[in-house]
């Protein structure tokens, strides 16, 4: 009996030009992203809300421009969220970020009667939605009768505070989103400062993580 150890088989592969197509391909995809991502992630698709929350750790300038957002969009309360400062607790007056929001509201002049901090409790991982749940233990024993809120977030946060609010408050309150836009870095060119794509790249990877997990507890 004959024994054989190899055999030929007819296979088809890439040409030249089928590999510069693909690679083309690939190129223009690339673009496409790297030109749609940041406006992705930084959304604001605001709804109809007597309530603005706004996240406590935005920077000054951003919680300027919430105040602006609260004064057009003519809401009746704003609320600030946040956990405790990760660094100045035991130096700092307020000790925590939504305390210090409200407090940095206030000195800019905003209305103390229309302003409430909802402080989270402390937590390793998953800030957002320990914000996000101190938020909705804190509207279930309120006197206001909340259907719908708008969060400001920052920049390409957004999209994964968008999701983990939504998914807490779900279905009792509806969520809008408004990204306040950063000023460190240029949005339509994050790809050129070192603070843009460590933010970005950083945001891609977190949305990922935030598709996959189960925020409603």
């Amino acid at each position: 009996m004959k024994i054989r150890l190899i055999r030929r088989r007819e296979m088809w592969a890439i040409t030249r030009e089928g590999w510069v197509i693909a690679i083309l391909g690939l190129i223009i995809i690339m673009l496409l992203m790297i030109a749609n991502i940041h406006p992705f992630l930084a959304v604001t698709s605001p709804i109809k809300a007597d309530i603005l929350v706004v996240e406590g750790w935005l920077p000054d300038y951003a919680i300027e421009s919430a105040i602006a957002e609260f004064k057009k969009g003519g809401y009746s309360q704003l609320i600030t969220t946040g956990i405790p400062l990760s660094k100045g607790y035991y130096l700092a007056e307020y000790k925590n970020y939504a305390e210090l929001a409200a407090a940095t509201c206030i000195v800019l002049g905003f209305d103390r009667d229309k302003l409430v901090a909802v402080p989270a409790t402390s937590v390793v991982k998953h800030r957002t939605a320990a914000s996000a749940i101190a938020l909705r233990d804190w509207l279930s024993t309120s006197a206001l009768k909340v259907n719908s809120i708008n969060l400001y977030s920052f920049g390409t946060h957004a999209r994964r505070s968008w999701i983990v609010f939504k998914e807490v408050l779900n279905p009792e309150i509806k969520v809008g989103i408004i990204a306040a836009e950063p000023q460190d870095y240029n949005p339509q060119e994050w790809w050129k400062s070192s603070e843009g794509f460590r933010t970005v790249t950083g945001e891609i990877i977190a949305y990922i993580y935030a598709r996959f997990v189960d925020w409603e507890t």
